[in-house]
């Protein structure tokens, strides 16, 4: 059974005494089969239920209608569940489209320097914090509750993710029905929604020579009038997927087809996620809170999601290694098909000598963080274009679009997970309800479906466009990785939480990881914040069309609808706090007020990493004034 949140009052104080006595009294040297195997809080007869109980003592170590968080069985299952979210869908636009724009392999200069500043510490900080705190995105900042508004911004974040990221899904959907043809409907000039500017083969190295530029080259075309043809990849994407119409003030009508996938996609979604992701046959969950400056999906952004500790059965890890190694069989076989094709040995030499002056401009290092607007047309024109030219080509199509609904599902999958948990975890015990996650689930399905209504019209790209560059990119994503850096090395305290993880692996981590939480990493993440809001420039689609200002002021009130938590909450506490401002202007008064805003709400699980610090007591008498003072001290 889940373990409620231990306060951290003089309950944490009394039931550690009781356990020092109940130790003691059983011979002082030796420890009950619940301390040998950590489970502190449950060692002795009344312990949790004598000791803390009462109404303002939230502490009973199980309780009717709590399910217990569980772990992993074998690491090699974590570590493939997390390839198995990691790769996502921008490994197959934007890093590809990034690479290329930023002057080729040189790119990967900043890439990996962000990478060892900025993505693998707090990837690192995330996961031992969610995994010490067993909360969360919400509760697990009961490690300092005075920036609690970090797990309200997160789960903002989170709830705007899983809004538009599906849409991608819904549109391989979609792409992946129409593979299902004997010839792809994207190959042709043929179809209703071409129109006569629509060109198959383009001829462009016949039209080298200024001087042919009115001599007729492919079809009835001469060379001025082929640099406005138009690629059938192209019309089928902008004509037939999204109909897109002129602006965001064009709505437009629905398109019914795209609707269907799309519901399609939350129905799988749903009925994967209604009772955990064991129901998918794959894995137990357990929510961890993390920021992740993730490859696949923002090219290093930070990304606020809740991976899961899982449980798995042999019968079910079979699922999760074929999702986490499937999409690399597909890019590696979509890698050799390239290297054979004319022109490919131009474009690895590009990559190969890159544009060293490129590392000259400072859009080279915010391009790591950039959102780009040509992710969706890579995914969705490029690829099918190269599929399009392979032997049996419906066959690839219909692998590579299977493969990029996994890579999607995966990450959706977090994201509902995550977003269901933290609201479960504000529902007291007492309100349980036997389908209580089923209809959270269900509710959050429904809430981003209606919303996502509006990305399925003639103008949804524009609002899709809208949700990617601001609600959950960017500034958004670097200002809570800068918050969530300073609260555990400056207000928690570095070293503090690096002996939490040592409680937990056995050692510390490497130094490296504390001086990048300290100091490294937030200074980057606010550097590049700065930089970027100095550098703002309107959003436009295609470098044509430029958002009207009252677009703009929808996107902006996406960024501080997440970004106004922390300063907002923090301002929320300081007010609500005991005391007086007037009562702060000493500086015992201001410790004490501080102390009390910032002191850890432990959880009764806790007591487990605190086991070791109790077997150093035995020798204390017990009721003494400075054994008490010993264990809180063990606690905190």
């Amino acid at each position: 059974m889940e373990k409620q949140a231990l306060p951290a009052s003089s309950c944490s104080l009394v039931l550690l005494e009781e356990t020092k006595k109940s130790l003691l009294s059983n011979g002082g040297g030796s420890f009950p089969p619940a301390a040998a195997n950590g489970s502190l809080a449950m060692a002795g007869s009344g312990v949790v239920g004598g000791a803390c109980a009462g109404p303002d003592r939230k502490v009973t170590g199980a309780g009717p209608g709590y399910q217990e968080r569980e772990t992993w069985t074998r690491q090699m299952d974590f570590i493939m569940s997390c390839v198995g979210f990691a790769v996502g869908l921008g490994n197959v636009w934007r890093f590809p489209y990034l690479c290329y724009k930023n002057g080729g392999g040189v790119f990967l200069i900043p890439y990996l320097l962000i990478v060892f500043v900025g993505g693998i510490p707090i990837f690192f900080l995330e996961i031992a914090l969610g995994q010490f705190m067993k909360a969360g995105s919400i509760n697990v900042w009961n490690i300092a509750p005075l920036f609690k508004g970090l797990g309200y911004a997160s789960m903002v974040i989170v709830f705007f993710c899983n809004t538009y990221y599906i849409m991608v899904l819904a549109w391989g959907f979609y792409y992946l029905i129409k593979s299902f043809n004997a010839t792809l409907p994207w190959s042709t000039c043929d179809n209703e929604w071409n129109t006569p500017s629509c060109l198959e083969i383009f001829r462009h190295q016949d039209c080298s020579n200024g001087s042919l530029a009115n001599a007729t080259i492919s079809g009835n075309m001469t060379c001025a009038e082929l640099a406005d043809a138009r690629s059938p990849v192209i019309e089928f994407w902008e004509n037939k997927v999204l109909n897109i119409s002129s602006g965001l003030d064009e709505v437009g009508q629905f398109n019914w087809e795209l609707m269907l996938c799309l519901m399609a996609v939350w129905v799988m979604v749903y009925f994967c996620v209604w009772k955990g992701v064991k129901s998918t046959g794959k894995v137990t969950e357990q929510q961890n809170h993390q920021i992740f400056f993730q490859t696949s999906n923002r090219s290093l952004h930070v990304i606020v999601v809740h991976m899961m500790s899982l449980t798995n059965t042999n019968s079910n890890i079979c699922i999760v290694y074929f999702t986490a190694t499937f999409p690399y069989v597909v890019l590696i076989i979509l890698l050799v098909r390239g290297v054979t094709l004319p022109g490919a040995y131009n474009g690895i030499m590009y990559y190969i000598k890159p544009d060293w002056s490129k590392l000259e401009e400072a859009q080279e290092f915010e391009g790591v963080f950039s959102v780009c607007a040509a992710g969706p047309g890579l995914a969705f024109i490029a690829y099918p274009m190269a599929v399009s030219l392979m032997p049996v080509a419906p066959l690839w199509a219909a692998l590579f679009f299977f493969m990029l609904l996994l890579l999607g599902l995966d990450s959706q999958f977090v994201g509902v997970e995550g977003f269901v948990t933290g609201i479960l975890d504000l529902i007291p015990g007492k309100h349980h309800h036997r389908y209580k996650r089923e209809i959270a689930v269900a509710i959050c399905c429904l809430l981003c479906f209606v919303i996502d209504l509006s990305m399925v019209t003639q103008g949804g790209m524009y609002v899709f466009q809208l949700f990617d560059y601001y609600s959950a990119s960017g500034m958004t994503l670097l200002w809570q990785a800068f918050w969530e850096c300073i609260v555990v090395a400056w207000v928690y305290g570095a070293d503090r939480f690096m002996d939490d993880v040592a409680r937990m692996i056995g050692y510390r981590p490497f130094p490296w990881m504390k001086w990048c939480w300290s100091f490294i990493t937030p200074c980057v993440c606010m550097g590049i914040f700065l930089f970027h809001l100095v550098n703002y420039k309107p959003l436009t689609y295609n470098n044509v069309y430029v958002y009207p200002w009252w677009g703009e002021v929808i996107g902006w009130c996406l960024a501080l609808s997440s970004m106004l938590c922390i300063p907002v909450s923090l301002l929320y506490k300081l007010f609500r706090a005991k005391g007086t401002f007037r009562e702060v202007s000493t500086k015992h008064s201001t410790d004490k007020r501080w102390a009390h805003l910032t002191s850890p709400v432990w959880g009764a699980h806790h007591l487990e990493y605190m086991a070791p610090d109790i077997r150093s007591l035995t020798s204390l008498s017990p009721g003494t004034d400075d054994s008490k003072v010993i264990i809180f001290e063990s606690v905190m």
